[in-house]
């Protein structure tokens, strides 16, 4: 599916089976590719084929990246068709083991919240945050989630803000407060005769709408294509017509640096970086029966990256590593002069 696709027009269908033939050849990355067109299949309405996939991803022989997200995953689509028991035993088992990535825990606190089980879910999300972020200076992005899950949850429960509430509203960058979002009497303000109550709500409801649209109609990032220094003399060496692309390797950092920059400026959200290597770029060149000295065949390629899973976010986070590999702190290397976005 293509970033700009509205979601509404997807065959979700169609869009797992293409992405399993996708899995089949590229084998180093059938692990984010099976857990989308798994994704797609539950859209779909086929939720004992979406078990399936990950089923499969679950007994392969090959070491995972993330088991804890695939569990939460099938727990959370298990419990969708009736299978709670299991889905309970799986959510028990994650709790326990406590892994230190932010996915699964979302994933299984929101399938418990959405089951009216908003004590469990609570305990969850509170769990997550205290084990994570208890020592974090700055909560990472992929983080946020637990903090406005959490935040919900507990004015779903009416409970008195806290620190990490209030931490959480410093992180939200809508418009609409998390008090008015989670608000829970809001869904029955459309009831209302009242015209200021009936506009607060639809304001309210059109935040959370762009929300959820960009999320569903943008299932990876747009990402900008980066080349190492050995893997671009190695490109240029082979297909010296890039050469204009590319005047030099410094030019080519500080280039995707301005354009991410220009990206977040404009309001695109959900940014990132693709390492290319040129076996993987000339393979690609090769599959969509095009020349690898085609710069029209760049942008294609980094969108196919950022599709298997490949995408670094951008800008990283505080204190991490710059995305362009000399091990600097991003503050005083290509983050360390002008606006970078937030979020």
């Amino acid at each position: 599916m293509r970033p700009d696709t509205p979601a509404e027009n997807v065959d979700h269908a169609a869009e797992a089976a293409r992405l399993e033939r996708t899995a089949g050849l590229y084998p180093e990355d059938a692990e984010a590719l099976l857990l989308q067109a798994a994704a797609h299949l539950e859209l779909s309405g086929d939720r004992p084929a979406a078990t399936t996939l990950y089923d499969r991803l679950l007994s392969s022989h090959d070491g995972l990246e993330n088991p804890h997200l695939i569990r939460a995953l099938k727990a959370a689509n298990l419990w969708e068709y009736d299978h709670e028991a299991e889905a309970r035993a799986i959510i028990d088992g994650i709790r326990a083991t406590a892994p230190r990535d932010p996915a699964p825990w979302v994933i299984v606190a929101e399938s418990l919240e959405s089951h009216d089980e908003l004590q469990a879910a609570h305990k969850t999300f509170t769990e997550a945050v205290e084990l994570l972020l208890a020592d974090a200076e700055q909560p990472p992005r992929a983080t946020h989630p637990l903090l406005f899950g959490r935040h919900r949850v507990r004015r779903m429960l009416g409970a008195a803000h806290d620190d990490w509430d209030m931490l959480a509203d410093t992180l939200h960058s809508s418009p609409v407060s998390l008090d008015e979002l989670h608000d829970p009497k809001r869904v029955w303000s459309l009831g209302s005769e009242n015209p200021a109550e009936l506009e607060a709500e639809i304001a309210r409801l059109r935040a959370e709408l762009g929300t959820y649209r960009e999320a569903l109609s943008r299932p990876f990032p747009v990402a900008v294509l980066h080349w190492p220094a050995a893997e671009l003399a190695e490109l240029l060496s082979a297909y010296g017509e890039l050469s204009a692309e590319y005047p030099s390797h410094e030019t080519h950092l500080a280039t995707i640096e301005a354009s991410l920059r220009e990206l977040a400026a404009s309001g695109t959200a959900n940014l990132g970086i693709v390492t290319g290597t040129v076996p993987s770029y000339e393979a690609f060149a090769a599959s969509e029966g095009a020349s690898p000295s085609d710069p029209a065949l760049l942008p294609q390629y980094a969108t196919t990256l950022a599709a298997r899973g490949r995408a670094v976010p951008w800008p990283p986070q505080r204190g991490e590593s710059c995305w362009c590999g000399t091990g600097k702190p991003y503050t005083s290397c290509h983050g360390g002069s002008g606006p970078t976005a937030t979020g």
